[in-house]
């Protein structure tokens, strides 16, 4: 029977249990236990598979009680994987360490209040799951009080902010053994204040509970913490000296998180849709974590699932919808002349060359262009092609890793676009248009091209929706697209909503090879709407006064001419 994909599934032990299709990336608790680090930082974009992977680290290290206080023995879940060929050296430390788990993705909250509310709540879920404690002889009554007070949400700040390092020396006193640390998203509390207005409060009380648990106790084996975003060590790990960072940047752990291009081949050829691999790589390949290619694991598990179903299914970007864009946004809007310039760019599949850095707080990354870049790059909207270095930086060169993030920066813009067309007082374009004012009318076109942001590298195809997306926003006239009209179809009509008013409007749009062709490019467009006589059928509907435009484009520029217009000599 052939194994189902997991999606939605975070838990390696449910997941073999239910004898679900796992890629198998438990050759990192061998890399983790050969590095030796103290603290360790992976910082991957979302939909990775960190928590997945903070689950198998869990399952592994873990001398497991279950609520009746009994041990659970989770050995057999790795006898088939990785881990287990690695020797028993490895195995031998499976099972034996208090962990303390947990995750922060729950603090995505309004104010800080319920943020902070979120957090404590998952610091009293471990507590509650490490009640066994309480039965120990070796904890004072007053250390029990403390415990018992910090389960049951009764406890003072204070002891809150101090609960990890806390719940690490009683974990230690009951089972003889120093303590594993796993925290998931541990940088969503940080974005999530800074978006809502009370980033200080929450940066102060995050340090707190980690540096008490992170730098100065004495019970800790080691940590992993996940994130999107490495955090400056100014902001939240203030003298922590004990801090290995792997980042996308880092060769180390690369092959980690996400799914390396052999990983993919097998999951089709395990499906039996081979012949998806080209589709598959131009959609959601292209990752560069290290010096490994990485495809997006989320978007592979869905597609996979579908296609397997349904060969005919098409790709979808998967990722976008479970992902905040917010950040794709803010480029976009606030994006001056430069910047639109570079996304362009970008979309034509071309790359751009900016400086990385790792070490921002989230205060940062709005203050500039540069950091808005760099948090694009590391939360996987951005991808590295290479990097070249003029004496004094390094440069990076940074492209669209794939179609489905190409998608996303799309959708944004059209939606950017709308809302910009919504706020705008276009009617000064539609009395050119009645007016047969052709130089006004270029003018005001030109003037939002020049505010837009091109995503089909200068095609009819752009102009053409670009233009549309224009006159659309009037209430007296409809505008209509490649309609039947004579003996074929013009590219826009716009005619008065109420017959009564007769006004209509044919514009045949053209593509210019350079700025001095955009004239004869009008000319050629005018021709076309003549000999294919597009007048016709509104002519029979009953319009009268009909005006024909001939407009070309070239780059940011907008050239008409209307019919009537007396034409160049040599093109009449």
């Amino acid at each position: 029977m052939e194994k189902v994909m997991p999606i939605g599934y975070e838990d390696l032990k449910e997941i073999i249990d239910k004898g679900l299709y796992y890629v198998d990336k438990t050759f990192m608790i061998k890399e983790l236990l050969d590095f030796g680090g103290k603290v360790n930082l992976f910082t991957r974009p979302r939909r990775f598979g960190k928590t997945l992977t903070q689950s198998m680290l869990r399952r592994f290290f873990e001398q497991e009680i279950d609520g009746e206080g009994n041990p659970v023995d989770n050995r057999y879940i790795f006898q088939d994987l990785q881990i287990a060929s690695c020797g028993e050296q490895y195995m031998s430390k499976q099972g034996i360490f208090p962990v303390i788990n947990l995750s922060f993705k729950s603090a995505k909250q309004p104010d800080y209040e319920m943020a902070y509310a979120s957090v404590v709540d998952e610091i009293a879920q471990e507590y509650r799951r490490h009640d066994y404690v309480l039965g120990t002889p070796l904890l004072t009554d007053m250390e029990k009080r403390r415990f018992t007070a910090i389960r049951d949400l009764i406890a003072e700040k204070i002891e809150y902010a101090k609960s990890l390092e806390f719940l690490s020396y009683c974990l230690a006193k009951y089972h003889h053994k120093n303590v594993i640390i796993l925290l998931d998203e541990y940088d969503v509390p940080l974005e999530n204040a800074y978006l809502g207005g009370f980033y200080e409060k929450m940066i102060t009380f995050v340090r707190s509970l980690l540096e008490s648990a992170l730098k100065t106790n004495p019970n800790l084996e080691f940590a992993v913490i996940t994130g999107c975003l490495r955090i400056s060590k100014e902001s939240i790990f203030t003298g922590l000296n004990n801090l290995d960072i792997y980042s996308i940047l880092n060769p180390d752990f690369a092959d980690s998180f996400g799914f390396t291009e052999k990983e993919v081949m097998d999951a089709l050829s395990y499906y039996g849709i081979e012949q998806k691999s080209d589709e598959v790589r131009e959609w959601y390949n292209g990752y560069c974590f290290g010096d490994k290619d990485i495809y997006n694991p989320w978007s592979i598990i869905n597609y996979v699932k579908a296609a397997s179903r349904n060969p005919k299914t098409y790709p979808k970007p998967y990722w976008s919808n479970t992902s905040s864009n917010s950040i794709v946004r803010e480029l976009v809007e606030k994006a001056d002349f430069e910047t639109r310039e570079e996304i362009e760019e970008l979309l034509e599949g071309k790359s751009i060359e900016k400086t990385l850095h790792e070490d921002i707080t989230y205060s940062d990354i709005w203050e500039s262009r540069e950091n808005l870049w760099n948090f694009l790059f590391f939360t996987g909207y951005l991808k590295k092609l290479g990097e070249t270095y003029d004496g004094e930086k390094i440069y990076s060169k940074l492209a669209i890793p794939n179609t489905e993030i190409r998608s996303i920066y799309r959708n944004t813009i059209m939606a950017w676009f709308n809302r910009k067309i919504d706020n705008t007082d276009l009617s000064p374009i539609f009395s050119a248009l009645e007016s047969g004012d052709c130089d006004t009318f270029g003018r005001l076109v030109s003037a939002q091209l020049m505010e837009s942001i091109s995503f089909y590298d200068y095609s009819e195809n752009y102009y053409h929706g670009f233009l549309a997306g224009l006159l659309k926003s009037s209430n007296i006239y409809g505008v209509y697209s490649n309609r039947e009209s004579g003996t074929g179809r013009p590219d826009l009509i716009v005619k008065s909503r109420a017959l009564r008013d007769g006004k209509a409007f044919i514009l045949e749009l053209k593509v210019a090879d350079s700025f001095d062709q955009m004239e004869n490019a009008c000319v050629d467009a005018l021709k076309q709407i003549e000999n294919r006589e597009y007048e016709a059928s509104l002519r029979l509907e009953g319009y009268r006064d009909i005006r024909k435009y001939g407009i070309s484009f070239f780059r940011k520029e907008c050239f008409a001419i209307e019919a009537k217009t007396k034409l160049p000599k040599g093109n009449k």
